[in-house]
């Protein structure tokens, strides 16, 4: 199955966290969206990695995604290493999508700063022809998408461009909401966390509203890209089939 979008992240949540609202719009737009989760968050204080995977699961279909999987890197150790990005070359050449996602560079948790790295070198080395990969005892083709994106998590960047989720932030906050395990829940005993917090939420809340302020929105996500590229990210993929 081809994918237009492909969505990598750290844990189960991240991609929501990030760019939930982004993933609905493309959904809504008749737009095949895939996410991979590289651990099952197995570290996390709260919850289980079955669990998340669940919780995971829900939230795929609340955001109607294509298709979602997961590496099984443990979580913590995403090591930058040429196993862990061959399963991402092979992930990119099996779906071929047209753009890939990534957390952005800089955070505070080392696991997202590591796959952001990780991606970037995939997202080359998946279009070098002598870099080669199997996938289901036959050579894979190389590929390489037309644009690599990065989302924002914990820590903020200059946006290279905002995304108007304002039609889609209900769904980005019920996907969210799929997470019963990890944001805030009165009913749930386990220790507080970063994100349990009850301002968690609204504090995503309150950065939707302020990118999509800056561009006569109610609602945005902000993206960076170290390449120019459009500014209307559905026309760009919409381009692409032609």
């Amino acid at each position: 199955m081809n994918l237009d979008v492909l969505v990598f992240c750290a844990h189960p949540d991240d991609a929501e966290i990030g760019m939930g609202g982004t993933i609905a719009k493309f959904a809504a737009h008749n737009m095949k969206v895939g996410i991979i989760d590289f651990s099952r968050g197995e570290l996390g204080t709260r919850g289980s990695a079955e669990i998340r995977q669940k919780e995971a699961f829900q939230s795929a279909i609340v955001l109607k995604v294509a298709t979602r999987e997961n590496l099984h890197i443990p979580d913590g150790d995403i090591q930058s290493n040429k196993e862990n990005m061959l399963k991402v070359v092979m992930a990119i050449r099996r779906f071929k999508p047209k753009l890939i996602f990534a957390p952005f560079k800089n955070d505070r948790h080392p696991d997202h700063v590591a796959v952001s790295k990780m991606v970037k070198k995939a997202f080359f080395f998946c279009g070098v022809q002598k870099m080669k990969t199997f996938s289901h005892g036959s050579g894979q083709e190389a590929y390489r998408p037309k644009k690599l994106y990065y989302y924002m998590q914990s820590y903020s960047f200059t946006p290279s461009f905002i995304v108007d989720i304002s039609e889609s932030f209900e769904l980005k906050m019920k996907a969210l909401g799929c997470y019963t395990t990890q944001f805030f829940n009165p009913e749930n005993t386990e220790p507080e966390t970063f994100i349990s917090q009850p301002g968690f939420l609204k504090s995503i809340e309150s950065r939707a509203q302020l990118y999509g302020f800056k561009i006569g929105k109610d609602y945005g996500e902000p993206f960076f890209c170290e390449e120019d590229t459009e500014l209307d990210i559905i026309h760009q993929v919409r381009g692409l089939h032609r």
